[in-house]
């Protein structure tokens, strides 16, 4: 599990393909101090699996299913990713629960100055938007951030200055693609709600109040 907030930039240094699966090796600093094989590291919100680390880098592979689910197929040597630890029972959830499952690829449609903050409108398909609502928390690219709007088939965020300079949406251009997590709980509610349906029982006050809504 992972809460969103980015603990540094890394830096692709090598790639390996083949058919089916690639080979990361990523330069980190921070991360590194006490990484260890085996360990999760969400890099641009996907969780990877460390297999192989030294001073200053970490490998990590990535199957092909993540491959055809997130970013980190485009990925060149050289590009910048976010990078961020599991959480520990001990640390402060600084963003909302992440699991580091991505459940789309969105493309940046727009950017916006308003302030000192700019304005990311990003789409994504028709059937995730449904997961998303206006004042919810959404993972982009392994941020977490805070929805301002949503269309039918995009969702817009707001990125403070913070935001930009210490994860790579700071870098990031229209038309870029980046890796969407929605919030878990919204799938849950989605699960209970189609068993209420299948049963047949009505969405009241009282079942609200049952699955804690209110």
């Amino acid at each position: 599990m992972f809460t969103g907030i980015i603990e540094e930039i890394g830096t692709i240094i090598g790639i390996e393909r083949t058919t089916k699966s690639c080979k990361l090796t990523i330069n980190a600093k921070k991360i590194i101090d006490d990484c260890k094989i085996g360990d999760s590291i969400a890099v641009n919100g996907a969780c990877l699996t460390v297999t192989g680390r030294s001073d200053n880098a970490f490998t990590a592979d990535v199957m092909a299913e993540t491959l055809r689910r997130t970013n980190l197929e485009y990925l060149k040597t050289g590009d910048k990713v976010n990078l961020e630890r599991s959480l520990r029972p001990t640390d402060r959830l600084g963003g909302h629960i992440v699991a580091g499952h991505v459940d789309d690829i969105g493309k940046i449609i727009s950017l916006v100055p308003e302030g000192i903050a700019t304005l990311m409108s990003v789409s994504v398909s028709e059937n995730i938007t449904k997961y998303i609502a206006v004042k919810g928390s959404i993972c982009v690219d392994g941020v977490s951030l805070t929805v301002t709007e949503v269309t039918d088939n995009s969702f817009g965020v707001s990125l403070i200055p913070f935001t930009k300079e210490i994860t790579t949406l700071g870098l990031k251009r229209i038309g870029d693609m980046v890796n969407i997590e929605v919030d878990m709980l919204a799938r849950y509610i989605e699960r209970i709600m189609m068993t209420y349906h299948i049963e047949k029982k009505e969405i009241s006050e009282e079942f609200l109040r049952e699955h804690g809504f209110v």
